[in-house]
């Protein structure tokens, strides 16, 4: 929109200073003749912007040009632009570009103390969850359902319809919450496990709640079953046992063994990947299923490596 523009580029101008015809148009997707015509529209607005000559020059707005910060304090500020920095490693959004733009040109200078201590980098996403990511956006600004085949945590590969309500990240990943039109129910699935997703011309047939007020709701009704373990853990993976399974120290040995208690969710598979990635420095005491789970689990790996190495693996 072109009122959305004028003010994006009075805010790239503050807080780049200096910039030509060229490089707006690039930036906004724009031409140089559109950037132009709107720099006249800032200038009867009463912007006052500078047109500088040469081969170093450009359009920069006058240093007697202020915006209010008033409405928020420095350390406010702080964090609502270390929510937008985190946001935007994860969608590359222009609008949340433009956003922080904006806010980084009237928030004034953080106290030390809260000045960058803290940093979301959610970059890690994988190239298809971001693209499904953005997919999901428009589909949740739209109100429109969405198709995908989905892989669970048994394996199973369906396909599923359902209203997209929001992307959430927890417990180390992304997910989608959405309403399940088969299961008539809400439902979150992870993004890496999504496939071929389509937007559909298909509208929501109801409103939703707000993403925050359902999660709360399903916490609250949480049917999930969960199993105490027993663990004997050598020190040196304790903090691995405190960070991936969040256990707690029941006893400590004199030898610096320690007996820790987990609480698990059935039929999750990360837990169950933390607990084999520390081999031998920890072993399973209670309950005898899960001990014969990682025993099956160890005797396949043991398995697939016990051949003899002299013959060739052919594919």
């Amino acid at each position: 929109m072109k009122i959305e523009r004028l003010y994006a580029i009075t805010i790239y101008l503050l807080n780049h200073g200096r910039s030509s015809a060229s490089k707006l148009a690039k930036y906004f997707e724009v031409s140089t003749r559109t950037i132009q015509r709107d720099i006249d529209s800032l200038c009867i607005a009463g912007i006052p912007i500078i047109a500088v000559n040469g081969s170093a020059g450009g359009y920069e707005v006058s240093d007697q040009f202020k915006i209010d910060a008033a409405f928020a304090t420095s350390d406010e500020y702080s964090l609502i632009l270390t929510a937008l920095r985190g946001y935007i490693s994860a969608t590359d959004s222009p609008k949340a570009k433009h956003m922080f733009e904006k806010l980084s040109l009237i928030a004034p200078a953080p106290s030390s103390l809260n000045n960058n201590c803290i940093i979301l980098d959610f970059s890690v996403l994988r190239e298809g969850e971001q693209t499904i990511f953005q997919k999901l956006q428009t589909a949740i600004t739209k109100k429109c359902t969405v198709h995908f085949t989905y892989t669970n945590n048994n394996n199973e590969t369906r396909t599923h319809l359902v209203e997209p309500i929001a992307v959430i990240y927890q417990w180390y990943a992304w997910y989608l919450l959405a309403y399940s039109k088969r299961k008539q129910d809400y439902r979150t699935y992870k993004l890496v496990r999504m496939e071929n997703l389509i937007l559909t011309e298909e509208p929501f047939t109801r409103e939703h709640k707000r993403a925050d007020t359902i999660l709360q709701e399903r916490e609250q009704k949480d049917q999930r079953e969960y199993t105490d373990i027993i663990l004997r853990c050598k020190q040196k993976a304790k903090s691995r046992a405190v960070e991936y399974l969040k256990a707690s120290t029941i006893q400590e040995f004199p030898n610096g063994d320690l007996l820790m208690k987990a609480t698990v969710v059935d039929n999750e598979q990360f837990w169950f990947g933390a607990l084999l990635s520390m081999g031998d420095n920890i072993e399973v005491i209670e309950p005898e299923k899960i001990r014969k789970c990682v025993l099956s689990a160890a005797e396949k790996i043991i398995s697939l490596y016990n051949y003899d190495k002299s013959l060739s693996y052919i594919p």
